[in-house]
């Protein structure tokens, strides 16, 4: 068996969150227009910067992009992603999240909507997002 590389294609990390309020829903958010992958729905978060971690990039992406405060100890690491698309590789650790101070609110001109888990597939999702639901399912 042999495995297929791709010489110069770089890992890019991105931690994404799963907010779950106190009915089990879960917060999805719509990637804008010009963006990749746009209309797709996806879990909250971002890129991970250089220096920081990826529970630091989160706390700082739900601030920036929700304007949500959270804290690591309300970060509880559940699964992640590994995903080869065409110019990089995605590696996507998911955190679940049950406690934050604020409301989600779109900062940056994304559609936001409450999800039941079961309603989870009746959303165009990436494809890196989409093994993510059945672990997400079972954990709650």
């Amino acid at each position: 068996m042999g495995s297929q590389t791709h010489p110069g294609r770089k890992v890019v990390l991105v931690s994404a969150v799963a907010l779950i309020d106190t009915d089990g829903r879960v917060l999805l958010a719509q990637r804008p227009e010009g963006k990749s992958l746009a209309g797709l729905w996806e879990f909250p978060g971002g890129k991970v910067e250089p220096g920081e971690t990826p529970e630091e990039a989160l706390i700082r992406e739900l601030d920036e992009e929700l304007g949500i405060d959270t804290w690591a100890s309300c970060l509880a690491p559940l699964t992640f992603a590994s995903h080869g698309y065409d110019d990089f590789h995605l590696l996507m650790p998911l955190f679940a999240c049950r406690k934050w101070k604020g409301t989600p609110q779109s900062r940056e001109g994304q559609a936001l909507k409450w999800a039941r888990i079961s309603e989870l597939r009746d959303y165009p999702m990436p494809p890196a997002d989409l093994p993510l639901i059945p672990i997400l399912r079972d954990w709650l």
